[in-house]
């Protein structure tokens, strides 16, 4: 140790984190030392990994600066083998994790289930492509300041957003959920745009600006639907159990029918529908189901006496 090192007490401190991962671990029922290695996927890992997909989805456009469209097909090549092998090992983390805290599966059959999730997410990936396709179109035509859908793709925070989520998506419902949810919350570090990966959305999906955009877990989207930024599709409230534990997995989030456009602030709560073609204004408080074709704005949901409708 260097005399530098010797000014922070290192050895001490070192000593003092060992035991508070000791208590942490005990108290959490686990072994100190029992698994020998890392038990958990990377967050670092899958950052990379979503970069070389967006990459091969993309090549031209978020692929190497260098590229050259004779080697396009060598470079997507390369790219998914390296990126699917390095996800491959990730779903085996989550999967031996999920088997050792539930299920108890055998080594054999988590590792065929990872090559069998693996395997299925690349063969979704041309059908992938073709969805986002729609979506960047969605922000081309829908906003009149976008120049080119090249624009588009590399510097709209929404469709950056919603290529991560089509793929945390697919993992998802592919029962990686924890992979699904790092691939979430990387966006949402970048973008400002939180989209749980459960989230349902159709095709030609546009996120405008998107900063502060919330969108829950069971939500469901219809096909061209326009979001503004700071519009959050939320659970109105969180049933518990009979011993104060909250209740997952049950549907708390809006329905968005097709062809809605919802405006910048605008918060929508609970198991509610916004019927098709319905406009729904800036800052907007809604808690309740709205017909197809409906204009709502903050003065139309008054009554005289000043009083929410």
């Amino acid at each position: 140790m260097s005399e530098r090192s010797s000014h922070w007490q290192l050895q001490t401190i070192v000593s003092q984190l060992r035991t508070a991962r000791d208590q942490w671990r005990a108290q959490n029922g686990r072994a100190s030392g029992e698994q020998g290695g890392r038990e958990l996927p990377s967050r670092a890992a899958m950052a990379d990994i979503l970069e070389a997909l967006c990459g091969a989805l993309f090549p031209m456009r978020l692929g190497p600066v260098d590229l050259r469209e004779e080697s396009e097909d060598f470079y997507v090549g390369h790219t998914l083998d390296v990126a699917l092998n390095a996800l491959l090992a990730q779903a085996r983390l989550e999967l031996r994790y999920a088997a050792r805290h539930g299920g108890a599966q055998a080594d054999t059959e988590v590792e065929t289930k990872a090559v069998e999730i693996i395997q299925d997410f690349a063969l979704a990936l041309p059908g992938l492509r073709s969805l986002l396709d729609t979506d960047v179109l969605a922000a081309y035509h829908g906003d009149p300041a976008a120049r080119s859908v090249d624009e588009v793709l590399l510097c709209y925070p929404g469709i950056l957003a919603v290529i991560h989520h089509r793929l945390a998506h697919h993992l998802y419902r592919a029962g990686l959920p924890l992979l699904a949810r790092i691939s979430a919350e990387i966006a949402h570090s970048a973008t400002g745009i939180d989209i749980h990966p459960g989230a349902q959305i159709g095709r030609s999906f546009f996120i405008d600006h998107g900063t502060g955009v919330v969108i829950g877990e069971t939500a469901i989207i219809g096909e061209r639907v326009r979001i503004y930024q700071a519009v959050t599709l939320g659970a109105k409230r969180f049933p518990a159990d009979e011993d104060g534990q909250l209740q997952k997995g049950h549907p708390r989030h809006p329905i968005v029918e097709d062809d809605v456009v919802i405006y910048a602030g605008a918060t929508i709560l609970g198991r509610i529908t916004i019927g098709k073609g319905s406009t729904i204004g800036g800052n907007v408080w809604l808690t309740r189901s709205v017909p197809a074709g409906c204009n709502l704005t903050q003065a139309n949901l008054q009554h005289d006496d000043g009083t929410q409708k």
